[in-house]
């Protein structure tokens, strides 16, 4: 349990607000659209995406053993983030 908290609040502060939780919002503002089969279907295509991270990063360790992931997953974060502020001011 102890290592579900990092975890959970991880990807519950990253998803919050995003692009999925967007879409999902606006899916279940249609009035032709059963809520809780809005929710079902994305809970599930989120879990589906989960085991692919899940088994992508147990891969990884497995073969890429020498390369530091956190790292490498944090240069990642910090990149789309630039790259997110950069296109906000490109735009304006």
């Amino acid at each position: 349990m102890q290592q579900m908290i990092p975890v959970f609040l991880t990807v519950f502060l990253a998803e919050l607000g995003d692009k999925t939780q967007l879409a999902t919002l606006l899916f279940a503002s249609d009035k032709d659209r059963d809520p809780w089969m809005v929710f079902l279907a994305s809970a599930g295509a989120l879990v589906v995406a989960a085991a692919i991270g899940v088994l992508c990063g147990a891969a990884a360790a497995k073969y890429i053993d020498g390369l530091p992931m956190k790292l490498i997953a944090g240069v990642g974060f910090i990149a789309v983030g630039l790259w997110t502020v950069w296109s906000h001011f490109a735009q304006a």
